[in-house]
């Protein structure tokens, strides 16, 4: 009865697995930047205490390849240490004071900003980020190609060879392929809110992040799962090389566990039914895993079970992770050792994520 149920778990896990596997490859790469520019953009920045990575984000946003009149960059200050200095760029910067309303700053942030927005589009992006040259001229020869509202991207990171970097690297990956998948599928559920892309008309009409707003985390998907239930046909992935934005991995595991805890904490109040169910599946498959080797430990359950289950597991894992990282531009390294470390990881963050609390920017949050 224990390895039925084991292999059971497992076979629906390999099945949703390969399913964002099939929607992965059914998003086509475009590259197109041909077209002149038609757009004029606003980029929102949340930000505290980011002196350090401020400069480099500025910094490569004064390269784009882009009108630099038609862009207008608004930093929201959530309560810095210290007041960061802009200093001169050929495009438009403020600095405003994020005034907050309710129990997430982030989306008290972009709001914040959204009352001053002057242009059709906005994007959102994080200040420890760095931006390709080419993209907002991506965007807006997409934009000019599709009836579009939304536009999620693809985020990366600049990571060393440590263990703690690639093990981000690769996590991040598999988070970058279910959403590309789950594009593919039409089931959209998830994106990163440091790569994303809508009309102001849009965020208007959907009353903001109303209804979410007690949840400190989730400016980006639950802003995604509002846009596809009352816009379906008009939220889009854009998969393309030049429209991936940079950031830099944590270099601590403590930040890092409280990251993930952040962001699964957001999954229990998804609108997105199958973004709950994936959810689960995916929990059950890592637990499942988990459970096989104390089985075996145990002597509940033979060797060959627990190798089966393995390669059946960190086969398809291996699948999804490896076509990520190959659009994404990296090299996939200690992929075993991960694929061993990850079940125990992930489903101390999901429980965690249930009953405790976390800390992010020097502030205490609770589920």
């Amino acid at each position: 009865m224990i390895t039925i149920i084991l292999f059971l778990t497992i076979s629906t896990y390999i099945i949703l697995i390969g399913l964002m596997v099939y929607g992965f490859n059914k998003i086509k790469k475009i590259e197109s930047i041909d077209l002149e520019p038609k757009t004029k953009f606003t980029i929102i920045v949340p930000f505290r205490n980011e002196a350090e990575n401020l400069p480099a984000l500025l910094d490569s946003l004064s390269k784009l390849n882009y009108p630099m009149d038609w862009i207008n960059v608004i930093l929201v200050d959530d309560e810095s240490k210290e007041k960061f200095q802009v200093p001169g760029f050929k495009f438009q910067v403020s600095v405003i004071d994020n005034i907050r309303l309710t129990n997430s700053p982030k989306k008290d942030a972009i709001v914040t900003a959204m009352n001053i927005v002057n242009t059709d589009w906005v994007i959102t992006t994080d200040a420890d980020c760095v931006v390709n040259a080419n993209w907002l001229l991506t965007l807006d020869n997409y934009i000019q190609n599709h009836e579009v509202a939304m536009i999620a991207g693809a985020v990366n990171y600049d990571c060393g060879n440590s263990f703690l970097h690639q093990f981000q690297q690769l996590d991040l990956a598999s988070l970058q392929g279910a959403t590309i998948g789950s594009f593919g599928m039409g089931k959209e559920f998830m994106c990163n809110g440091a790569n994303l892309a809508y009309t102001k008309t849009l965020f208007q009409e959907l009353n903001g992040f109303g209804g979410n707003d007690k949840i400190a985390s989730g400016d980006d998907v639950f802003l995604l799962q509002k846009a596809t239930l009352q816009f379906p046909g008009k939220v889009h992935y854009l998969k393309s090389k030049n429209n991936i934005v940079t950031t830099n991995p944590l270099s601590d595991w403590k930040p890092l566990f409280h990251q993930r805890v952040r962001w699964a904490s957001k999954t229990t109040s998804y609108q997105s039914d199958f973004g709950k169910l994936l959810g689960i599946v995916v929990l059950m498959g890592n637990l499942c895993w988990i459970l096989a080797v104390g089985f075996w430990a145990f002597g509940l359950t033979p060797i060959e079970n627990l190798i089966v289950l393995s390669l059946l597991k960190f086969s398809v894992d291996a699948i999804l992770i490896f076509k990520t990282n190959i659009f994404l531009g990296q090299k996939t390294r200690y992929f075993i050792l991960s694929s061993l470390f990850y079940p125990f990881f992930s489903v101390c963050v999901a429980f965690y994520s249930l009953f405790g609390k976390y800390e992010w920017k020097g502030r205490l949050f609770s589920k």
